[in-house]
């Protein structure tokens, strides 16, 4: 039987690739979307002509009740977990601290902390060997800015991230005796559409004088890291924040 992974927000970027390489790598694959049911359309046709068998959830990532949805339709198509891909997420829109709204920060902290949160706690209770599962790896998304801070644009959204990394490590400790590996991938300047949506489109453009390699990442290069954390061939990797910036 096909291994299964549930991916939050894979109708575009970064999920959107790694949804399409798991597809490649033979999982059977349940992933959320927001809006876009044309492009969450999309990215389930294109994993299932690689083979995969695919369900599109439309949920919402910061609600219990949209995190609980998504699981429930996971369990209903495959009865079992063996990887969550903690990847929904934004940024919020570029501001100061001095100027942010409280509604801002609350969306920002309800899908990237809060949905982190409750997304890894189903797939623990699925997968911990304590609790009669088999196993599993969850990898978060975090980013650069959990470390650079995010200062004059993003405080908040890196905050959210520092959150994940320390997420990240705390539960790494605690279910690594049950079977389960726990990682986070930090992104950098990724070609992706989160920057327009914040407000910046040509955010990437602008910073990319601080990246060490010279050049903005692609989705499927931060997805190809994805893909090993959650891959046997880093079995014996468990609370790790690996970065892939190009140096930043």
């Amino acid at each position: 039987m096909s291994k299964v992974m549930i991916v939050t927000g894979g109708s575009r970027g970064i999920g959107a690739a790694t949804v399409q390489l798991a597809a490649e790598a033979g999982y059977a694959i349940c992933f959320s979307y927001g809006a876009s049911e044309e492009a969450a359309r999309k990215v389930a046709a294109d994993a299932e002509k690689a083979g995969a068998k695919v369900v599109a959830v439309q949920a919402d990532m910061g609600t219990e009740e949209g995190i609980l949805k998504l699981f429930k339709a996971s369990d209903d198509a495959f009865g079992r977990l063996d990887v969550l891909i903690n990847n929904a997420g934004i940024t919020g829109k570029i501001s100061r601290v001095a100027d942010l709204p409280a509604s801002e920060l609350r969306k920002v902290l309800d899908i990237n902390v809060f949905g982190y949160m409750l997304a890894a706690r189903e797939a623990v209770k699925r997968m911990s060997t304590k609790l009669g599962g088999d196993g599993g790896a969850i990898v978060n998304v975090s980013s650069r800015a959990a470390v650079l801070g995010g200062p004059g644009e993003f405080v908040h959204y890196g905050a959210s991230k520092g959150a994940t990394d320390t997420m990240t490590i705390g539960l790494a400790r605690e279910v690594g005796a049950e079977g389960i590996r726990v990682n986070a991938v930090r992104p950098g300047l990724i070609e992706t559409e989160i920057h327009a949506l914040a407000g910046s489109p040509d955010r990437v453009e602008r910073l990319l004088g601080g990246v060490p390699m010279g050049r903005s990442g692609s989705a499927n290069e931060v997805a190809e890291t994805i893909m090993w954390l959650a891959s046997e061939g880093s079995s014996y990797v468990s609370g790790a924040l690996l970065d892939v910036s190009g140096g930043r």
